[in-house]
């Protein structure tokens, strides 16, 4: 999983490594500053030293000036770094969904892989970026802090070390029991935007049926499983903070009444009991910038799952190692051909045996459920036949480059389907090389050039998402239109004709 992710920084390894660099920089500006601070203390305003002062007053401005360009340049290349990370995964998850057949398809629902290429590569951008900065200032701060505590005084430092091993293993305990709901939350989150998707989709149903409250009824019990499951990792999560504010000032506490005594002892000075405060802060900020970082991360690991499993899934279809890449004519032969869908036990169909010559039209007849989309949806390859075989001019379709298949058909599904754009742009959809008189002449043909010439724009009418803007019948003459400007040698139509008048029909 991790090779998978941490090979979509790519060209973003420069802004990757400066973030960390740039961080622990401003780390050891800072960490100087506290002990500036106790010279101050000790040699200028107990010893009267007004010119020490000033100097060592410019030396905490200069550090401060310095640390502060640091955190500057490495937040900016951390934002560099984590936004690129996010716009890699989305394009690497996004690509590989192109390559999927209907069988891959078929495993992830719609709603599940919106969420994969929003929320769950957003968590994943935050996790990253708070690995870059925090996961390494932390730890730095720390580290540096604890070393220069125990420079000044080994026996007070060691309440830092207690404080340290006490937090670390509460945050273990946390996380561990966090991870569970994190990682059932963005299942809920699939469940949440399929109710949205599906009830923006079909919303002149819902209204038409007059089910407005039974949409919302559904949609709030989706809101609700994700809120009871954040309320459960929540619940957990919480506790970070208040085991973190007894940790810090019974770390005051201690330091000062111990700090105290050994300044009445004259085994410690002000200037340095001051810098352990200091340091305290720091050490004690660091754990909590880790534990931050920690629920990040937790956060993050289920979306690490959910999105590797995405580019990693491999399409079940293949070209072969030296496809055939002409058509000669454009026969189809189904030779005995079984096709059974994944994960169901009976085939969809059965033994079937027929040749569809060029020039020819062949039509599949029969009822609902039988089969005949199944038929259509084999010949361009988009599923893989079961038992026998298809083959195109005596040549088994397996053996085809699948694009090489493809652009030879002109396929119109059953349900048209059109995209954001123009009338212009559905149509060259599938050859974006057709000149305005072949997309005239496709629209001829799909008898759609007496609506477009009727809109102001004509051809450069803009078409909604999904196609919603126009008719049933408009959308499958415009689907049809798209198939015939495609200038294929065959032509598969799916039940394409269902919404048209007998007239067009």
């Amino acid at each position: 999983m991790l090779k998978t992710l941490l090979a979509q920084v790519r060209e973003f390894k420069k802004a990757s490594f400066l973030t960390p660099f740039f961080m622990i920089l401003e780390v050891l500006f800072e960490t100087l500053i506290p002990l500036s601070m106790a010279s101050i203390i000790d040699k200028g305003v107990e010893a009267g030293n007004i010119g020490h002062i000033y100097r060592m007053g410019a030396v905490m401005v200069a550090l401060a000036l310095c640390g502060l360009w640091s955190g500057v340049m490495g937040g900016k290349y951390g934002a560099l770094a984590s936004t690129g990370f996010a716009r890699n995964l989305r394009k690497a998850m996004y690509t590989n969904i192109q390559t999927f057949s209907f069988s891959n398809i078929d495993k992830y629902s719609t709603a599940g892989l919106i969420t994969r290429l929003t929320t769950d590569v957003t968590n994943l951008q935050n996790a990253y970026q708070m690995i870059l900065r925090m996961c390494t200032r932390a730890p730095a701060s720390l580290i540096c802090a604890m070393v220069m505590a125990f420079l000044i005084n080994a026996k007070l430092a060691s309440i830092y070390l207690v404080a340290v091993i006490f937090l670390g293993g509460c945050l273990i305990f946390i996380m561990r029991k966090a991870t569970v709901y994190f990682q059932a939350v963005f299942r809920k989150y699939d469940d949440l935007n399929a109710s949205v998707q599906e009830n923006i989709g079909a919303v002149r149903v819902v209204k038409a049926y007059v089910r407005e409250d039974y949409e919302i009824s559904k949609f709030q019990k989706a809101c609700n499983k994700v809120y009871e499951m954040f309320l459960s990792a929540e619940k957990i999560v919480v506790m970070n903070m208040p085991l973190m504010q007894f940790t810090v000032y019974a770390c005051i506490l201690g330091i000062s009444w111990l700090g105290a005594k050994m300044i009445v002892g004259s085994s410690l000075t002000t200037g340095e009991l001051m810098s352990l405060l200091t340091y305290c802060m720091n050490i004690l900020m660091s754990l909590m910038m880790l534990s931050m970082v920690f629920v990040m991360v937790t956060m993050s690991a289920a979306s690490a799952e959910r999105v590797t499993e995405v580019i990693n899934e491999t399409a079940d279809l293949h070209d072969p190692q030296d496809p055939v890449m002409e058509v000669a004519d454009g026969s189809i032969e189904f030779d005995h051909v079984d096709f059974t869908y994944p994960g169901s036990r009976e085939p969809a169909i059965h033994d079937i045996d027929f040749t569809a010559y060029p020039g020819q039209t062949t039509a599949i007849i029969g009822s609902t459920g039988c089969g005949k989309s199944t038929i259509v949806n084999l010949i361009p390859r988009l599923y893989d036949v079961t038992e026998g075989s298809i083959t195109l001019d005596g040549i088994d379709i397996r053996e085809l480059s699948m694009k090489d298949l493809r652009q030879q058909i002109g396929f119109v599904p059953q349900k048209g389907v059109l995209f954001s754009g123009t009338i212009a742009s559905n149509l060259r959809f599938g050859n974006a090389e057709a000149t305005d008189a072949q997309v005239v002449q496709a629209a001829q043909i799909a008898q759609a050039e007496e609506f477009i010439e009727e809109k102001p724009e004509k051809y450069e009418s803009p078409i909604a998402q999904g196609g919603t803007n126009v008719s049933g019948g408009q959308k499958q003459r415009l689907a049809i239109a798209r198939a015939i400007a495609k200038h294929p040698r065959i032509f598969v139509f799916d039940d394409s004709f269902s919404a048209l008048d007998l007239k067009t029909d």
